[in-house]
């Protein structure tokens, strides 16, 4: 096998080894908490390897300077933000007796393996993602907030962390909140992240991957690139969170075959790029389309 093909075998093993680091250390006792932390930092590492030894595009690596403000962005809105408002959530379950005082537990397959369910939690969560993706790429109110994300000009696994945290306040609320009420369970919700992680990574990764027929599955580089377009047209597509079969079936799959991908980002190239500026942008009237 020579490197080119092992490269684009990528993708499905470092998944396969996340869902296999995950339960080797359940099997060893470790809490679910600590071993999904554990297995999207090995995931990580390795995707940061592999960009910078089988880079996509040699200017798309990161600087000093990407890396602080995209780092404070994991580390703000992708960690501790959904961490708060998890504490929030349980604290308000349990003062309003919420899960014990309705039948949402009883609407979730729980009899069914944890395979299938974290698979119907991919499929359901990306449905809501879908949709809520598209409104914000339609309704200008929420663009403005989406549009931090696309700021970048270059896309690296780093920045897949890059949202406003009012919309990660948002997405919050679609993606995991109604499988809390559904009583969903701690390992699901675990194999959910884990597989949500990991494909985020490679959505943006900065490697030579082409994953052939799996682009008709998963929402994976090739298609996510073009969803960072400058150009609106190419951009108003792929909306897949994790899987791009909702685009399939809504039409807003794009993945055009004999070219590649040409500017990334705004209409405005000064729009601001750091941490503390872009908290603010949503709140300047069209600065991202100046």
């Amino acid at each position: 096998m020579n490197p080119s093909q092992t490269i684009q075998r990528v993708y499905p093993w470092v998944m396969a080894f996340g869902f296999i680091c995950f339960f080797t250390m359940i099997h060893f006792g470790l809490e679910h908490s600590y071993a999904t932390y554990l297995t999207v930092i090995s995931a990580a590492s390795l995707i940061t390897f592999l960009e910078f030894k089988f880079p996509h595009r040699r200017v798309w690596l990161s600087s000093k300077n990407d890396v602080t403000q995209d780092a404070i962005y994991m580390a703000a809105v992708q960690i501790v933000l959904p961490r708060i408002l998890s504490m929030l959530v349980a604290f308000t379950l349990l003062e309003t007796d919420l899960l014990n005082s309705s039948n949402l537990k009883g609407l979730w397959p729980h009899q069914l393996t944890t395979g299938f369910q974290t698979a119907l939690m991919v499929l359901t969560a990306d449905f809501f993602r879908y949709w809520l993706h598209r409104a914000c790429h339609e309704w200008p109110l929420l663009w403005r907030l989406h549009a931090v994300h696309h700021s970048p000009h270059k896309l690296y696994w780093v920045n897949v962390a890059r949202f406003h945290p009012i919309e990660k306040a948002i997405q919050y609320g679609f993606d995991a909140f109604p499988f809390i009420l559904l009583g969903v369970s701690e390992e699901v919700m675990a194999l959910y992240f884990i597989f949500y992680s990991i494909n985020g990574f490679f959505q943006h990764c900065n490697i030579e991957l082409r994953l052939g027929w799996l682009n008709y599955l998963v929402s994976g580089p090739e298609l996510h690139r073009w969803h960072h377009s400058k150009i609106p047209e190419e951009s108003n597509s792929n909306y897949g969170n994790n899987l791009i079969v909702w685009d399939l079936v809504f039409g807003t799959r794009f993945l055009p075959e004999h070219r590649l991908v040409g500017d990334l980002g705004l209409k405005n190239r000064a729009y601001p790029m750091g941490f503390i500026g872009q908290l603010k942008t949503p709140f300047q009237n069209g600065i991202e389309n100046v």
